[in-house]
Parts: structure tokens; sequence; C-alpha cells
């Protein structure tokens, strides 16, 4: 449970279409702070002053990502910091030198953005760019991304190559997650899928279901597997049909019943737990492909190093964002092929994001997608 500590709290906010002529920025602002270990607390902080060529933004809405849940219950980075990176709001300041952006701008706001010319980027490693890990987004203190705050501070290399207008029809929920299609999006393509193909997903949460509808649309035949029923339920209403009970059934039998025992062409590991590692490898065919997409905490796992080797299977993993991948990323989530926002269950006002950690730390059967909105008048809620 996360350790409740609550100072003074700012008024909610007045209106969720922050139109720009009306906005004062305070001095101070609410925010849910990280202290350590399973410790976030609701505090009043000082709103972050901008320099040169950086905006800020007032939050509308971030979700919450489970490498942020990770961070808190592990406590495995530094103290205090304020977490958030799926975020979408509206401009309210501008530094000098701002191009391309003004007050009033609805916007979404990666965090992490490479410097496209060091030895990782000329290899499209984006991830492992040392200006990459630095992160370009801030409520205060260590930068963290900071959408848990009512107002984030973007750096100027973020601002130039890392800040996506959004258009009247796309509304903050949709653009809050450009960031985590677009990493799904890099971990399709990483497979290199092909429309004959059998892709198994194990894991049904809103990031199993990005990436198994993400698998369909390459054309391949997807099977999810999760162990909750209503999980599969909202994957049938997305349109994945073949899914697997893991609760009832084996899913590497399904997967061999299916495939005339040869084995998933891919498999894709969507949750964190280790000890689903060698079920997905003995998931896919000889020659076949397994994805790592939530194993973000380092770890000794025991493998069958024949099944690399003598059935020639590969295992891969990919992490985070490409900024190769920013401009098709962004024309699916604006296009509305895929509705993503109906993952969404659950939405929090910010005094109440303690509430809406918890949950999307234990999620539920029926919980998905978990957002916090600051930009919205809960007055009455």
């Amino acid at each position: 449970m996360f350790k409740i500590s609550y100072q003074e709290q700012m008024p909610s906010i007045a209106k969720a279409d922050l139109e720009p002529q009306r906005v004062v920025v305070p001095s101070t602002m609410t925010a849910a702070v990280y202290y350590g270990k399973q410790d976030v607390r609701l505090e009043t902080v000082p709103v972050p002053h901008i320099g040169q060529g950086e905006i800020l933004v007032r939050v509308h809405t971030c979700g919450i990502c489970g490498t942020d849940l990770k961070k808190i219950a592990t406590g495995s980075h530094s103290a205090p910091r304020i977490f958030g990176h799926e975020t979408a709001g509206q401009i309210v300041a501008a530094g000098e030198g701002v191009a391309g952006f003004e007050i009033g701008d609805r916007v979404m706001v990666f965090h992490h953005i490479p410097c496209g010319q060091c030895y990782y980027c000329r290899h499209k490693v984006f991830a492992q760019c040392p200006v990459y890990k630095k992160v370009g987004a801030t409520a205060g203190f260590e930068p963290s991304g900071g959408g848990f705050a009512e107002y984030v501070r973007v750096m100027d290399w973020i601002v130039r190559k890392g800040v996506v207008k959004l258009p009247d029809s796309v509304s903050y929920e949709q653009a809050s997650f450009i960031e985590p299609v677009n990493t799904c999006m890099k971990a399709i393509e990483a497979l290199n899928l092909m429309p004959d193909e059998t892709v198994l997903i194990i894991g049904q949460g809103p990031i199993g279901i990005m990436l198994a509808l993400l698998a369909k649309r390459a054309g391949t035949s997807v099977v999810t597997s999760d162990l909750y029923p209503q999980r599969l339920t909202i994957a049938k209403e997305y349109g994945l049909e073949s899914t697997v009970n893991a609760s009832l059934e084996d899913p590497v039998r399904k997967v061999m019943e299916l495939t005339n025992s040869r084995g998933a062409d891919a498999v894709i590991l969507a949750v964190a737990g280790n000890n689903l590692i060698r079920p997905a490898i003995d998931a896919a065919r000889p020659g076949g492909r397994v994805m790592l997409f939530a194993q973000t905490q380092r770890s000794e796992v025991s493998i069958d190093p024949a099944a690399i080797c003598v059935d020639e299977k590969t295992l891969l993993g990919s992490y985070s964002a490409s900024v190769d991948l920013q401009e098709e990323n962004v024309a699916l989530v604006f296009s509305r092929e895929i509705d993503f926002t109906r993952l969404i269950t659950h939405r929090f006002p910010l005094h109440r994001a303690l509430e809406a950690l918890e949950l999307a730390a234990h999620p539920g059967p029926e919980s998905m997608k978990v957002v916090i909105q600051p930009g919205i008048n809960w007055s009455n809620n």
C-alpha cells in the first residue's frame, strides 16, 4: 500500500478546455511526489520555471504506465521525484526562442528524445542513446516525466522534436496513448511479422491488447492469452476472437493445437512475470521469435539454451519508444482507426492520484487503463 500524506491542496482546475487568454499560472501546484519504495505523497510543490526554448504545459490527462509503477514498488530510483510520462495538455507559457508552438496549443509530450548522432542513434538503438536516457520533462525535482502534477516543464530538446500538436478532432485522452502505442509499434516492427504468421500475445492488459491489435493490423492470426476472462472479453470487443483462458487451459498446448503442433511464429510476453519466459519460448515454433516486452527489472532466469541454438529460436527485447516511428504512430492514433480510449476504465482527479496508483498497481479483472486527469473540473465528484 502507498503511504498517504496529504498537504495543502490547490483548488480544482476550473475548465477542461484551458482557455489560454484566461490562464494565470500559479506559483504552486498539487503533485503526487515519490519518496521511495511504496511511498507516494500528495503535496503542494512549486510550479517549475521554464527557460529559453522551453514550454510549460498544464496537464489534462496522464496515463499510468507499468514502468512507473515498478519504480514505485521497488524504490529503484532516488527521491523525491514526480513520475508520469503519458502526458497530454495545453501550453500555458513559452520561453524565448520557442518556434512552432504558441500559448493555447493543445499538445502531447514525449519525455525521451535521442540526439540522432551518437553511435546508438546511428545504429537505430535509440533507447540506449545517452541523451535519450536523460528525461526532458519535469514537474520539479529530478526529471521523471512529471505528468502526475498540474504543470510540466518541457525542456528545449524535447520541444524541438518531442512535442506533438493536437488537431481539434483529437481528445487529450486519445493523445495520451501516443507514447505507449509507439512503444508497442516498435516491438511489432522488431518482430518483422508476415501476414500468414500466427502470433501469441501472453497478457491482455492495456499493453497486451495494444500489441495484439497492432499484430492483427500487420495481417497476422492473433491468439491472446490471459488469466482473467473479463480481459479476454475486452479483447474480443476489439475483434481479437482467438483467446485462451490461461486459468483453465495451457496457452502452449492451445497454440500447438492451432498450428498443427508447429508453435507460434512469434510470441510476445506482455506481462512482467519471469516464470512465463520459459512457456513463451516453448510456445514458439522452431525458428520462431520471442519478444520480451515487460521485463524491465534486472534479474536472473533459467532458459533452455538449446531452444536458442538447436531450435534456432530468437529471443528479442524492446524497450521504450522509437523516434523513427513517431510520424506513423501519431497518424494512427489521430486517425482513430483503433479507438484506444476504449481501454480506459478508470479516470481519477489529481487529488485522488494515490487511489489511482494503487488500482493501477493492483488491477482487478475488469480494470484496464487508469488515467489521472488534473485538467478536468472534478468539483462535483
